[in-house]
């Protein structure tokens, strides 16, 4: 005869081998892990919708992040026939023609360069919003790491950082003067700096372990598709106001952040984590499979309630705190940050630079867009079959090294080959480093470690994008050159950390200091 309750049976069954001691006795009944695996563990459609519209974030953030080159670029600009064309031609300086004697080919209004004539304002002004824009994320990224590990959780921290970063986007389109314009972009970096870190933590917080690392990549697909839209966008709209990139790629995002509150569920580790027992019960039963969703009764609930209780801290930095107080887990965030630096000087500086390989612009930044999308795929087959560690050091320094390569080369087919593996390796990479970060950390600091790392990677791009202006004026070597040599030097940060493939997720940071302190203790001393 069939068992009723197959689900606490199996639970009941593997309970003693599973639960370790955690004080002076052992826990009685199934562990979280237990349960979350045995409820959700089982990939059903309902999840598929949970996972997908929380993934759908980073279409939207990989809008923001590079809207500025079509928003801030210098467009092409004719001669015109008139009493000053002798002294014009295509290679002449600009700023040294009689206004006079040439024009844009486009109305004014296509560029923030061309319609608030910004032409001969210097590189310092000209990329003024996009260092503030990477400025509002530094500085967002370290104001709001905290907030989804300790007050507003996953969920809310995801919708308000779309939410607002999308109304300043709107806002931004009304901007009146490149001062105006560059506040509003801090702003908006400021905004959208935890996005990623909620999306990828709750994403990977609905499933069970068999898909975790799968639907990690998910999100990394979507940022592609959002990328590769962007120059789509931009092209229907070459002519028009650089205002109305603005509002295509705002306003639906608006909208976006009102379904993901109403629809999408709260992390259950994060609510059980939290003491909030009631709603990590209700949240299981809405996300789990159909085959378990009978099993999960009150008395399956009231052996849950065994497990220890944790005193939860209310400073919302507390979560900062912890990783900063315990020495294994701050040694351990600080190289993965060198990593994660290493390849944001890629991630960010090779897009921004691309007008330097004298390209068309629209075609070479759909390459880079179309590279992603088979970054992703070796990414989501990698991610399950090699370890992190090598996986990651191996694409550094394959990354590196075709950097480097793109000074020497000068047939420029080559070249952007080249850049195209630079990229596309540094973004395989960096999408394993993003899961590898968040099977570092434990539940309750989960969402702070990865938000950390990220801002590691926008300070890279921040670096990145002086390196472009830079190789603009006095050569490649001083943008793609670095750019290879720094990613190949953090990539062997990586070598200081525990390998974390197939593991379980610890939800507490005695549970992960039991698990890795021999590791920490021999090799990162």
């Amino acid at each position: 005869m069939a068992d009723p309750n197959p689900l606490l049976s199996q639970a009941g069954s593997e309970e003693p081998e599973a639960a370790p001691p955690l004080t002076e006795g052992k826990r009685k009944g199934p562990t979280l892990d237990d349960t979350i695996e045995h409820c959700i563990g089982d990939f059903g459609w309902t999840q598929i919708l949970q996972i997908t519209l929380v993934s759908f974030a980073w279409f939207f953030d990989a809008h923001q992040i590079f809207i500025s080159i079509f928003t801030d670029a210098e467009p092409k600009w004719s001669c015109i026939n008139s009493n000053f064309s002798s002294s014009c031609n295509e290679n002449s300086n600009l700023c040294r023609l009689p206004r006079e004697s040439w024009s844009w080919d486009f109305p004014a209004s296509t560029s923030i360069i061309s319609e608030w004539s910004l032409e001969c304002a210097g590189s310092i002004i000209t990329g003024l919003p996009e260092s503030a824009f990477f400025s509002g994320s530094l500085v967002g990224g370290f104001a709001l790491a905290s907030l989804a590990d300790s007050a507003l959780g996953r969920k809310n921290m995801l919708v308000l950082s779309i939410l607002l970063m999308s109304l300043t986007g709107v806002l931004t389109a009304l901007s009146t003067n490149v001062w105006m314009y560059a506040g509003l972009r801090f702003i908006a970096g400021f905004w959208r700096a935890p996005l990623g870190a909620s999306a990828l933590v709750l994403a990977t917080e609905l499933v069970g372990k068999k898909w975790r690392e799968k639907v990690g990549i998910i999100g990394f697909i979507f940022f592609s598709v959002g990328f590769l839209a962007l120059p789509l966008i931009a092209f229907l709209l070459q002519g028009s106001s650089w205002r109305l990139i603005y509002l295509w790629t705002c306003v639906p995002s608006m909208f976006y952040s009102i379904v993901v509150f109403f629809v999408v569920q709260e992390s259950p580790r994060w609510l059980f984590v939290k003491g909030r027992k009631d709603e990590f019960a209700e949240t299981l039963r809405s996300i789990a499979a159909p085959a378990n969703r009978s099993s999960l009764t009150q008395s399956f609930f009231g052996r849950c309630a065994q497990w220890e209780e944790k005193k939860q801290e209310t400073d919302i930095f507390s979560a900062l705190k912890i990783l900063v107080e315990k020495g294994w887990s701050c040694r351990r965030l600080l190289a993965v940050m060198v990593v994660g630096f290493g390849h944001g000087i890629i991630y960010y500086g090779m897009p921004l630079g691309l007008g330097n390989l004298s390209f068309n612009l629209y075609l070479s930044v759909t390459l880079n867009a179309l590279s992603e999308f088979p970054a992703s795929f070796v990414a989501f087959i990698l991610i399950g079959k090699l370890d992190r560690k090598g996986s990651i050091l191996g694409l550094s320094l394959l990354s590196g090294v075709c950097s480097v390569c793109c000074v020497f080369v000068r047939w420029k087919v080559l070249q952007i080959a080249l850049e195209l593996t630079s990229f596309s390796s540094a973004c395989t990479a960096f999408d394993i480093v993003s899961i590898y970060t968040l099977e570092l950390f434990p539940t309750c600091v989960r969402n702070s470690a990865v938000a950390m790392v990220r801002q590691a990677l926008v300070l890279g791009g921040a670096l990145g994008s002086v390196l472009v202006a830079v190789g603009r004026k006095r050569g490649l070597l001083l943008s793609y050159g670095v750019f290879g040599f720094i990613i190949s030097i953090c990539g062997l940060f990586v070598v200081c950390l525990p390998e974390t493939r197939g593991r379980v997720l610890c939800d507490t940071m005695e549970e992960e200091e039991r698990k890795n302190a021999a590791f920490d203790r021999i090799y990162c001393a």
